[in-house]
């Protein structure tokens, strides 16, 4: 268990990523970019590539896609449009909540803490998401990645979040799973713990600073 929540210096609010932290999103990302390359007529990826890859926003996932089969950097505009159609239409039925997530949440609404989901991923893809999963009760707010002018790792959207959340950065938790989230964390001056299960650009999650890692959502007390 880590004591966050009961322990000095006290934590007012939660900022929680959603990809590779709450949900397992793996099998969308698949979905959505098989379906969007074969229109394209390109050929499609795997899994591995997408576990390396997500992480860094949806534009980033596609120009990256795109490079890696051989696509023209100048399909860019067509590979969104058709993206955004397919994983809307796919969106959370290849997906999983990983154990641990509910009972976390609910640990930390019940030690007072507001809470914001914070991810790369595009506001209209993360709000169905949630709701989908039933998870989407537990936050007082969201923001996606085209929420702010930049994305994690840059500190501005966690110190945005904390303004609107109305807590101070050294009182709000994030709660990550990649460097991404670390680094971020690190810059806005919050406290950060890991999950243990989720992407990481292929890289061992226990070497990235952090203050603490989890291996379950729930550990946190």
């Amino acid at each position: 268990m880590l004591t966050f929540l009961s322990a000095p210096p006290r934590i007012d609010a939660a900022i929680v990523d959603l990809d590779g932290t709450m949900v397992d999103t793996q099998g969308d990302f698949v979905a959505a970019l098989g379906l969007t390359l074969t229109e394209l007529g390109l050929p499609v990826v795997d899994r591995a590539f997408v576990a390396h890859t997500v992480g860094k926003g949806s534009e980033h996932l596609l120009r990256t896609t795109l490079a890696h089969v051989g696509g023209d950097a100048g399909l860019y505009d067509a590979a969104w449009e058709a993206y955004q159609r397919h994983y809307l239409a796919i969106n959370g039925r290849h997906s999983e909540v990983y154990p641990g997530v509910v009972e976390g949440l609910q640990r930390l609404r019940s030690a007072g803490l507001r809470l914001a989901c914070l991810t790369n991923k595009p506001t209209a893809f993360a709000l169905p998401l949630l709701a989908a999963k039933g998870l989407d009760g537990f936050f007082d707010l969201v923001f996606g990645g085209d929420a702010f002018a930049r994305k994690k790792p840059d500190p501005l959207p966690l110190l945005e979040t904390c303004k609107a959340l109305g807590s101070v950065p050294g009182r709000t938790l994030m709660v990550g799973d990649s460097s991404n989230d670390a680094q971020a964390a690190r810059a806005a001056g919050c406290p950060v713990v890991l999950v243990s299960y989720g992407y990481n650009h292929g890289q061992p999650i226990r070497a990235v600073d952090a203050d603490g890692h989890l291996d379950r959502l729930d550990q946190l007390s």
